[in-house]
């Protein structure tokens, strides 16, 4: 069975799920240099916040929401989430829990 999917905007994150657009590898260097495929095969392990569920209830039954907003940069971890690919971009989902770290611009 194949997911015919137009948009990556019609996916709502369920719970405490987060939709992340991995990012591409770098394919040239600073200076303008290609690099071979066997450096650029695997994807950086970061990527950026498309969308949040509502976060998922403790067991008092309060809701505690996720701890990512939509268009934040994390560090995601090497194993895990559901992968979609729509087109030629790339996007996993995964639980809150699961992400790494939010990477911050000083």
């Amino acid at each position: 069975m194949s997911l015919a999917i137009k948009s990556i905007r019609s996916i709502a994150p369920l719970f405490d799920r987060v939709l992340i657009q991995r990012s591409k590898p770098v394919e040239r260097s600073a200076s303008g240099i290609f690099l071979p495929s066997s450096v650029t095969s695997n994807p950086p392990p970061e990527g950026t916040v498309i969308a949040v569920g509502p976060g998922s209830k403790d067991r008092d039954g309060k809701l505690v929401q996720c701890s990512v907003q939509q268009g934040d940069r994390v560090l995601l971890p090497s194993f895990g989430g559901q992968s979609l690919k729509i087109g030629e971009d790339e996007y996993q989902i995964y639980r809150d829990a699961e992400i790494i770290a939010k990477i911050t611009e000083e």
